[in-house]
């Protein structure tokens, strides 16, 4: 018996968006094994597999039918992406190449892994990060180096600007997708990226002034301030530059700290030193990944206090997204540190989201959650923390939180817009 596997809606879709996958031309009740794989930019490989039986009609819908066992349980109609695994371990599922999408292949097998049966049916599912519209334009001007990714239409729109972690490099699949919902993103790279810094040492907040105004001089960026999106190393960047810079209007903060990290911050004659750390404090679990979290200082203590970015001097709003599991630092003392010392000094109290069983990386939705990997800079695999089904439910309702924020934020408080996930 031949079967159809059905995705709506039909041809290429955004990453963020969802989809409803089903099978038809089943027997009523059959048993079958659903699986899906896609390669990267690198040929990595990813793959996950769920069991499940069909209706009485002979129709499996994922929206309507929980899975029995494989990669994950229960009702999860987008459980066989969140749930891709690598084949070799470690391998974190990043887009490189924003203009192409992620092919993912679906496959329905007759039976239940381990001893499914021959093929059923197959189709495969194209997932975009350019939303029809959007346009990709790389940016070097004076000694920014970004992409800057700007929705259909006219404008102007507002301006967000997307700075990454530790990892350097120019990462755009987060601003490609936010793009989409109605912003004017950029992707700032700000380290071993073209003829940027090789290494993270002695940051200079000028770099990232730069880039605020470029952002504002730009026609199709609304003023008369932009939205920052920090995230891990990236958050702290953003905080100092909400702290000293002018024009910007509402920061977003992903798992980040509230003191300056990993190397001297210097803006003007001002030197904000790093949060101290001392590597021997890291623990290693016993299949050799190294445990972060433990390692750095109390930024409350002596002679650390001096690393904490003078938040007296901030521009809000703030939004503090957290993953209880963060096992880089901790995200949730960070957070409660900064709260306390803007309200301390006659700031707004920023709205801080906790998500239970979330790890370091919060990605946009769909995303695996890479619970480890190798951390560029360390050269050594890390645990990040989380947990499957916790991570994965996190990074859809963030998303949304993070659009609700910035529209409601770089669009006044009359014209809140949203997108649905």
């Amino acid at each position: 018996m031949a079967a159809t596997v059905i995705v709506a809606p039909a041809g290429r879709s955004s990453w963020d968006e969802p989809v409803r996958i089903a099978v038809r031309g089943l027997a009523p009740g059959q048993p079958v094994t659903l699986r899906a794989s896609l390669r990267d930019e690198k040929g990595a490989l990813f793959r996950s597999h769920a069991r499940y039986e069909a209706d009485a009609g002979g129709v499996l819908d994922l929206a309507r039918a929980p899975a029995l066992g494989g990669s994950f349980t229960g009702l999860e109609p987008m459980g066989l992406l969140w749930a891709l695994e690598p084949e070799k371990p470690l391998v974190r599922l990043v887009k490189r190449d924003v203009q192409t999408p992620f092919a993912v292949e679906l496959e329905v097998l007759e039976g239940h892994e381990p001893e499914a049966g021959h093929l059923l049916g197959r189709t495969v599912l194209e997932r975009a990060f350019l939303r029809p519209g959007v346009r990709r334009v790389p940016v070097r001007e004076g000694r920014v180096r970004a992409t800057l990714f700007l929705p259909p239409g006219a404008g102007p729109f507002p301006g967000i600007i997307d700075l990454f972690g530790s990892g350097g490099g120019l990462c755009e699949y987060k601003a490609s997708l936010l793009a989409g919902h109605g912003f004017a993103v950029l992707a700032l790279a700000y380290f071993k990226f073209g003829d940027l810094p090789k290494f993270l040492d002695n940051m200079h907040l000028e770099y990232f002034e730069e880039a605020v105004d470029f952002m504002l001089q730009h026609p199709k960026v609304k003023g008369p301030g932009v939205g920052l999106l920090g995230f891990s190393k990236g958050g702290d960047l953003c905080l100092s530059m909400a702290s000293f810079l002018k024009g910007i209007t509402a920061t977003v903060l992903i798992n980040s700290c509230v003191a300056n990290t990993m190397t001297p911050l210097h803006y003007k004659d001002m030197i904000i030193p790093s949060l101290g750390s001392d590597i021997g404090k890291c623990a290693i679990t016993e299949s050799g990944v190294m445990i972060y979290v433990g390692v750095w200082d109390n930024p409350l203590e002596e002679p650390n206090y001096q690393s904490i970015i003078p938040l007296e001097r901030a521009q809000g709003p703030f939004l503090f997204i957290v993953g209880m599991d963060d096992q880089n630092w901790k995200s949730e003392f960070y957070a409660q540190i900064a709260s306390e010392r803007l309200q301390a000094c006659g700031k707004d109290r920023p709205q801080i989201i906790y998500y239970p069983g979330t790890g370091h990386c919060i990605e946009p939705p769909y995303f695996p959650l890479y619970r480890a990997s190798m951390h560029a800079m360390l050269g050594q695999a890390i645990l990040h923390g989380g947990e499957p089904k916790a991570q994965s439910w996190a990074q859809v309702d963030a998303w949304q939180q993070i659009q609700t924020f910035f529209h409601k934020h770089l669009n006044g408080k009359n014209s809140v817009q949203s997108s649905k996930i």
